[in-house]
């Protein structure tokens, strides 16, 4: 029973390149779609396919050492992935596009606004091939474009959204965030908004137009959190690396390295007093309860910073955890990814190089996602740049070894 996938049958044109629609069609790949992604043969293919670094058959390197040799990018967003190369500048090429669109469930893509339609491949033409089909965009600022030059990267969009005013202490310059939420966030809306619409498109016989904006996505997780009327009556809503308003609440620093608590309930925050050594102040009326505690948190994060500067992490840990006090170490990226317990799930999952295998130790996202009668993983390699135009041309289409080699010499494929 586990060998069947959520979205098998499913067939995905993948439009996309670079991190948020690479990653929206990663996704779809890991429930089970047949995802088809459409590459330019004169341009390389999808961008990531030249972000450094590189696995070559001697480890990792800065520069391409063979043709062999793939990005980390890559190998990471293209896993359960065909690739097929495509000019769909050549009308040849954009009837070769819509020949599939005809035989597909979902297209993808993340080009700029407006590209599409100059193309002739956008809704609208997909439609006309496929009344079923549900087409996906995400982009910067949605269909309708948006300010300047339109261009959407992941620092824009932070800088934008006010996402990077929401972390650091007052004061501070604005903080990117290391990690770029701006291209992950919109991906998740973009599945969800997809397979809705398949949803409903299996009910209804008609499929339609998902849109996508990288910027609402974004802003929308910045509006969860009500920093405006934080502002209207007073509090900081840029606070460091502590959160007064949940006392105690933030990151600390041991003898040897740094931890978060989270004990906003009572209970929690006497277990923290315990830990420290001060079960007095459980009972007092400065810290029993939670106004009490918002009202002096300074003190109260003060005295926690002062009983764990001199102490080994570990025995903070150890002393907080035997007190029922939520509280963790705060880990580097390179241990997270390797902790057994989501390794052991597949949220995290080891990356392979189609030819060379495992010359290096790395990881990559898997599908954090378990369902009791279904697979959902990334079990295969990223593909080499048109390594599948022959057969998906040949499986889903039908065209003859004359036609793809008719195509081949015209430079369309």
């Amino acid at each position: 029973m586990m060998s069947q996938r959520p979205l098998d049958g499913k067939v995905v044109l993948d439009l996309t390149t670079a991190l948020a629609g690479p990653y929206a069609t990663l996704l779809l790949a890991g429930l089970g779609a047949r995802v088809i992604k459409i590459e330019n043969p004169e341009r390389g293919g999808d961008a990531a396919r030249n972000n450094s670094p590189y696995v070559t058959r001697d480890g990792l390197s800065v520069h391409r050492t063979s043709a062999e040799d793939m990005s980390v990018s890559m190998l990471s967003r293209g896993r359960n992935k065909e690739s097929i190369t495509l000019d769909l500048k050549d009308p040849r090429g954009k009837q070769v596009f819509l020949d599939l669109a005809a035989a597909a469930d979902i297209v993808v893509e993340n080009y700029s606004a407006g590209v599409t339609q100059r193309l002739g491949i956008d809704h609208a033409a997909v439609a006309a091939v496929n009344p079923r089909l549900v087409y996906t965009s995400i982009s910067g600022f949605g269909a309708q474009g948006g300010p300047g030059t339109g261009k959407a990267m992941d620092t824009i969009i932070q800088a934008l959204s006010g996402v990077m005013m929401t972390a650091g202490s007052p004061g501070d310059p604005p903080v990117r965030f290391g990690l770029p939420v701006g291209d992950l966030v919109a991906p998740l809306f973009a599945v969800i908004g997809t397979l809705s619409a398949v949803l409903q498109a299996e009910s209804t016989g008609r499929g339609q137009h998902v849109d996508v904006s990288m910027l609402g996505a974004l802003t929308s997780m910045v509006a969860a959190e009500p920093f405006d009327a934080f502002e209207m009556i007073g509090l900081p809503t840029r606070t460091g690396a502590l959160v007064p308003r949940l006392a105690p609440f933030g990151t600390f620093e041991a003898e040897d390295g740094y931890f978060a608590i989270c004990a906003p309930t009572d209970g929690f925050a006497h277990g923290v007093l315990t830990a420290i050594g001060r079960p007095d102040l459980v009972a007092d009326p400065r810290f029993a309860q939670r106004d009490g505690r918002v009202h002096n948190a300074a003190e109260l994060h003060a005295m926690i910073g002062r009983w764990a500067a001199d102490k080994p992490l570990a025995k903070v840990i150890a002393d907080l955890e035997g007190h029922g006090a939520p509280c963790a170490e705060v880990r580097a990226p390179r241990d997270a990814v390797r902790d057994p317990l989501v390794v052991g799930r597949g949220d995290v999952v080891p990356l392979a190089h189609p030819t060379y295998g495992t010359v290096v130790e790395l990881f990559g996202s898997g599908l954090p996602i378990t369902m009791s009668d279904s697979d959902t993983s990334l079990d295969r390699p990223a593909p080499a740049l048109g390594e599948h135009t022959a057969r998906v041309l040949t499986d889903l289409l039908g065209y003859d070894e004359d036609r793809i080699a008719g195509l081949v010499e015209s430079h369309v494929l």
